[in-house]
């Protein structure tokens, strides 16, 4: 039986899917057996090359198109195995004890569908990764000089729970889906990433099933990774934040979601 399927979602990324490999690789899983699963975009990028040269126990599945993250996900975790699921995107590194540590705390804490760690910025700072249900007005106060206002500054302290100092574990709204510890039971009932979101709102709107048909979402900082993010619709003038791919996706996304769940 395999306890811990672990899915990489690659696109254009072979390098930094390599650095999460090797964290992996270099992981303690005493007593614990693994699988890895890459699932490539349609990257055109190596990767499937690299693998096989490399690393022959990855299951390694080419997707003909881009699908998005959500669908793209989605394609490993059918095939995954484990008794959980940890999704990590390729910008994660994790550490040493990062899988027995989640996987002992889910282990012992049943009522839980999906746990996060602590990430932090390579620099070693603390990154934002656990929230509160987004407000009407969240993504234009956090994309916008809105939110330099002082009603948008603090609908934003609010969305990111800067009110909490993130050492302790805790039941929260949702979780950055850049590494996302999953139970198998949980996803089955749920079901897995809406496919309706092609890029963001993919992990808030999983929660939200989580926390709608009786799990919890829990942040857990015992764990830990590292995670190489920056926000690419973030990088641009808020100007030009409909000008962007990653801009757009997010614009679509976000009615998506408000169509679906509205705002609490």
């Amino acid at each position: 039986m395999i306890d811990i399927s672990i899915v990489i979602l690659n696109y254009k990324s072979r390098e930094l899917t390599l650095n999460c490999i090797e964290s992996i690789k270099n992981a303690d899983f005493s007593g614990l057996a693994y699988e890895v699963i890459v699932v490539d975009n349609n990257s055109q990028d190596g990767l499937e090359e690299v693998l096989k040269a490399g690393y022959p126990e990855i299951r390694f599945i080419q997707n003909g198109k881009n699908l998005g993250m959500g669908a793209g996900n989605n394609v490993g975790i059918r095939r995954a195995q484990g008794k959980y699921v940890a999704i990590m995107n390729p910008d994660t590194v994790a550490d040493k004890d990062t899988f027995k540590k989640l996987f002992g705390f889910m282990e012992a804490n049943p009522q839980v569908g999906v746990a996060g760690p602590k990430q932090f910025y390579p620099d070693g700072s603390v990154q934002d990764s656990c929230y509160r249900w987004y407000g009407v007005m969240t993504p234009f106060f956090r994309r916008t000089i809105l939110g330099k206002w002082s009603v948008g500054r603090k609908s934003i302290d609010r969305f990111l729970m800067k009110d909490f100092d993130h050492n302790a574990a805790r039941e929260v709204d949702w979780l950055l889906g850049s590494f996302l510890f999953c139970r198998r039971e949980a996803i089955n009932q749920i079901g897995l990433f809406d496919e309706d979101y092609f890029l963001y709102f993919e992990d808030t709107d999983l929660a939200k099933r989580l926390w709608k048909n009786g799990w919890k979402v829990v942040y857990f900082p015992d764990a830990k990774i590292v995670h190489n993010h920056g926000r690419e619709s973030a990088k641009q003038p808020w100007y030009k934040f409909f000008s962007i791919p990653s801009g757009r996706y997010h614009f679509v996304s976000w009615i998506t979601y408000l169509k679906k769940w509205g705002v609490k």
